[in-house]
């Protein structure tokens, strides 16, 4: 029924936690729904839509939680074993649920189970019905599960694209610039120097951990710092900081540093008279507004790294924080300008 996962990490669906607990007493009572409204002329009425809904949703708390302690355990199984212990296991439940059930109707007579239904079929029925609903539910958690593992290893694949990326057309510039500064101004050269390693810590730490809004304006920063040793009187940098700012809040690392890189790379420093860079950063109402604005010669001149940037970006940001994320890009009248909105009042992916 299942497929692999992963090695490390259990391939059984996680019931723990409470999103997938919905799911599974969501599934309960739905099934309670269409055996309502199904016309097969027996008459339903509140109590026993109540204590059908009661039945069935303990059931379904009772299968998860099982599930939930097992979890591990079923994960060291192949995949076909494990999830044909799963549903066996749920099947296994709703028959002695159901059994002790009907037991109890039939001695006391208050109307637990409907009027001539047998011992065997009411046990099977619920069985049959066990089977059916935790196996949709766990394929579906499963596949949910594969296309996240799925988005997180591309979003992955983008950073470590972005960490191969930033390496050779900037470190030969740097170290260039920073072999002219050793003996005119060491001090300078030094500093540049901790600015280069820092930028590059943070290239070749991207996958592994989160940062903040304070350290990717820190790392963008670092970085333009050593582009000013290059170009000089060419770039010229506006940062707007409208406080108050969530400088705390979490963002992907190497989201805001490769975005200045392109208004750079792709715009100062293709300009003979070079440019100004305007940086704006703002808390509108529940998301930031992130805009950076740079002169840049048309898109014919190309821009395709620009695009490979933005996308990965984008991809990444929307891992961390779902379809809300918006971020437009484009070129008008001698100007490229980019925007990201990044919702703050939601909780990111962990990676």
């Amino acid at each position: 029924m299942l497929e692999s996962a992963g090695e490390h990490e259990p391939w059984l669906p996680d019931l723990c936690r409470l999103p997938r607990l919905v799911v599974m007493l969501s599934m309960a009572e739905l099934i309670v729904i269409v055996l309502a409204l199904a016309p097969d002329g027996t008459r339903w009425d509140l109590s026993r839509f109540v204590s059908s809904s009661a039945f069935a949703l303990w059931l379904a708390l009772a299968i998860s939680v099982l599930l939930c302690v097992s979890r591990r355990q079923l994960s060291r199984l192949p995949p076909g074993v494990g999830g044909f212990i799963a549903t066996a296991t749920a099947a296994a439940i709703a028959a002695a649920v159901a059994a002790i059930t009907h037991i109890i109707d039939s001695v006391t007579g208050i109307g637990l189970v409907p009027p001539g239904i047998s011992f065997q079929r009411f046990v099977g029925g619920t069985a049959a019905v066990a089977i059916l609903a935790v196996g949709v539910v766990l394929r579906y958690l499963y596949v949910n599960d594969s296309w996240k593992a799925q988005v997180r290893a591309n979003a992955r694949a983008e950073v470590d694209a972005l960490q191969a990326r930033i390496k050779p057309h900037f470190l030969f510039n740097s170290m260039n610039t920073i072999a002219g500064l050793v003996r005119s101004d060491p001090v300078v050269a030094e500093r540049a120097v901790l600015d280069l390693s820092d930028l590059f810590r943070a290239a070749l730490g991207a996958s592994k951990s989160d940062s903040s809004l304070a350290e990717e304006v820190e790392l963008a920063e670092r970085y333009l710092a050593i582009e000013l040793l290059r170009l000089g009187e060419r770039l010229r940098v506006v940062w707007r900081k409208r406080e108050p700012l969530p400088w705390r809040m979490p963002l992907p690392r190497l989201v805001l540093q490769p975005l200045v890189e392109n208004a750079v790379l792709h715009g100062i420093s293709r300009l003979p008279g070079g440019g100004e860079i305007e940086i704006e950063l703002t808390e509108l109402a529940d998301e930031l507004l992130l805009r950076i604005r740079n002169p840049a010669p048309p898109p014919a001149d190309g821009r395709s790294g620009a695009r490979h940037a933005h996308s990965s970006i984008g991809q990444r940001l929307r891992y961390a924080y779902g379809p809300t994320v918006r971020m437009t890009a484009g070129w008008n009248e001698g100007y490229y300008l980019c925007e990201l909105h990044v919702p703050t009042g939601v909780e990111a992916h962990s990676r």
